[in-house]
C-alpha cells in the first residue's frame, strides 16, 4: 500500500513589501507551503515613489511583478487580494473577494499607510505617496497644473503653482528637492513663456528640524541646501486645516496653494486593527523578542507594522533594512518551530541612514561614525537604492535613466494621464461632435481636469 504523503505546514504571508518579499526567498529551500498574499501583482520599491511622482522614473523602474519574481521558488502561491479578516483561532485568512486561505503559521507584513493626525481636511484635499497610483496622480496633478498655468496666468496669485510639502523627514526632503529641481531644469525649457520663478516649493515640519535621525551639523546642511535651490522652510510649525485651495498653519499664516503633498507621518497597515491584539504607537503591534505575538507564537509580526525593541527598549526604524533583515529572521524561527526547536530573538543591525537632497547633494550617517554630506554621499545613496532595488532590469533601467537625466538635465516621464489606472476613458471625457469649435488647449484642459 502506497503510503500517504505528508502534509507540509502552510505558512500565509501578508504584504509583498521588502519584509514580506525577504520571508519567502528565505523559506525557499524549507520544508513548507508559501502562501504569498498582496492586495497589488506587483512588488513597489517604494523609496523611489518620489522619482516617479517628479517624472524622474517610470513606474515600471521602480516596479516588478510578484509572480515573475518567484518563478523559479516551486513551493509558493502567490494570492492577489486585500485581507479582510484574520481568524486566529481557525487560522483562516478571508480575502475581499470571499477567498479563504488556511494557514499553520502566519506572518503579518503588511506595512504602513499614511497619519492625518485627525488634521481636518487633509485626507480629503492632500496627495500622498504611499503607493504608485499615488505617485502617477500626484505626477499627472503637478504636469497639469503647469498647463493650466500656461492658459491662465491670472491664476498665479492663487496658488496655482505653490507646492505644499508637509514632513520634514527623508520623504518630505527629497520630495521637495526633486520640486524645484524639476521646475528650474526641465519645466522651464518646456515653458519658455511661463514665468518659471513665480513656481515655488514650501516644506512644513512641524519639529524644530529636518531629518531628526541625524546629527546637528547634517540638518543645519539640508537647511541650507533646500533654502539655496529655492525651497521655503518652515520649522516648528504645525498645520492645523487643509482646503481645496489654502493650508492653515498654526501661526495663522495661510497659505494659498493647489497642490498639498503629505509626508508627514505613517501609521501601520489597518489590517493590524483587525488582529485583536496589543498596538502601540502608530498602531504598531506589539510582539515578543523573535516577532511572534505574546499569546500566539505561530504569528509573526514584521517591517512597519511590529512594534519591536532593541536591547534598550527603543523602537526598531520603520526603514526597508529592518524589515529585511525581520523577515530573514522570521524565516529562520519558523524553521526552527517546524523542526520543534526553541526561537531566538531578534537582532537587529543597523546600517545607518540616508536622505539626498537633489542633485550632487545628499547625507549619510552610520552607528560606527562613518559621515558624509555633499556628492560623496549623494553617490553613495544612488549606489545602496540601485543595490536594494528587485531584480536586475529594473536596476539597469533606473541607472539608464538617472545618467540620461543627469547628463541632458531632462526628463522622459513627463505624460498626463487622468486616471492611471482606468483601462478605458469614462463617457464625459469622450469628445463629441459638440466639441468640435472648442480649442485643442481647452480640450487638453477638460481632459487634464
Amino acid at each position: 500500500m502506497k503510503p500517504k504523503p505528508i502534509r507540509r505546514p502552510i505558512v500565509a504571508v501578508i504584504g509583498a513589501g521588502f519584509g514580506g518579499l525577504a520571508v519567502v526567498r528565505a523559506l525557499r529551500n524549507a520544508p513548507v507551503e508559501v502562501r504569498l498574499i498582496d492586495q497589488n501583482n506587483y512588488h513597489t520599491f517604494q523609496p523611489l515613489l518620489y522619482q516617479v511622482a517628479t517624472a524622474g522614473l517610470e513606474p515600471e523602474s521602480i516596479g516588478r511583478s510578484i509572480r515573475s519574481m518567484l518563478q523559479r521558488q516551486k513551493n509558493v502561491d502567490f494570492m492577489l487580494g486585500k485581507v479582510i479578516a484574520v481568524n486566529r483561532s481557525d487560522k483562516k485568512i478571508t480575502l475581499e473577494t470571499g477567498f479563504t486561505c488556511s494557514y499553520d503559521y502566519l506572518v503579518l507584513a503588511a506595512g504602513a499607510t499614511n497619519n492625518f493626525f485627525g488634521i481636518p481636511g487633509v485626507a480629503e484635499h492632500a496627495f500622498t505617496l504611499k503607493t504608485m497610483q499615488d505617485a502617477m496622480v500626484l505626477r499627472s496633478h503637478v504636469l497639469s497644473v503647469f498647463e493650466e498655468a500656461n492658459l491662465y496666468a491670472d491664476r498665479y496669485d492663487d496658488g496655482l503653482l505653490h507646492f505644499v510639502v508637509v514632513g520634514g523627514g527623508p520623504t518630505g526632503v527629497e520630495m521637495a528637492g526633486a520640486l524645484v529641481e524639476l521646475f528650474e531644469m526641465v519645466l522651464k525649457k518646456d515653458f519658455p513663456h511661463l514665468p518659471i520663478h513665480r513656481a515655488k516649493v514650501s516644506l512644513i515640519e512641524a519639529s524644530s528640524h529636518l531629518l531628526n535621525a541625524f546629527n546637528e551639523r547634517y540638518r543645519n546642511y539640508t537647511v541650507a541646501e533646500l533654502k539655496r535651490r529655492g525651497v521655503q522652510v518652515y520649522k516648528g510649525t504645525k498645520v492645523v486645516s487643509v482646503s481645496s485651495n489654502d493650508v492653515l498653519l498654526h501661526t495663522g499664516e495661510r497659505l494659498p496653494t493647489a497642490t498639498l503633498i503629505w509626508a508627514a507621518g505613517i501609521r501601520v497597515n489597518p489590517l493590524a486593527d483587525l488582529m485583536g491584539v496589543k498596538q502601540g504607537a502608530a498602531g504598531r503591534i506589539e510582539v515578543r523578542p523573535d516577532l511572534s505575538l505574546p499569546d500566539d507564537p505561530n504569528v509573526f509580526v514584521i517591517g512597519d507594522m511590529a512594534a519591536s525593541t532593541d536591547e534598550n527598549g527603543n523602537l526598531h526604524p520603520q526603514l526597508a533594512p529592518n524589515a529585511i533583515q525581520a523577515g530573514k529572521h522570521v524565516a529562520l524561527q519558523l524553521n526552527a518551530l517546524i523542526h520543534h526547536l526553541s526561537t531566538q530573538p531578534y537582532r537587529y543591525f543597523d546600517k545607518g541612514i540616508m536622505a539626498t537632497i537633489g542633485r550632487n547633494a545628499a547625507v549619510a550617517e552610520t552607528p560606527w561614525g562613518f559621515r558624509a554630506k555633499g556628492f560623496g554621499a549623494w553617490l553613495a545613496w544612488l549606489f545602496v537604492h540601485l543595490m536594494y532595488l528587485v531584480g536586475f532590469r529594473n536596476r539597469l533601467l533606473v541607472f539608464f535613466d538617472w545618467l540620461w537625466n543627469y547628463i541632458s538635465y531632462d526628463r522622459s516621464a513627463r505624460m498626463i494621464f487622468p486616471d492611471p489606472f482606468r483601462s478605458r476613458p469614462a463617457s464625459s471625457d469622450i469628445i463629441t461632435l459638440s466639441d468640435e469649435k472648442k480649442t485643442p488647449f481647452a480640450l487638453e484642459k477638460e481632459w487634464v481636469r
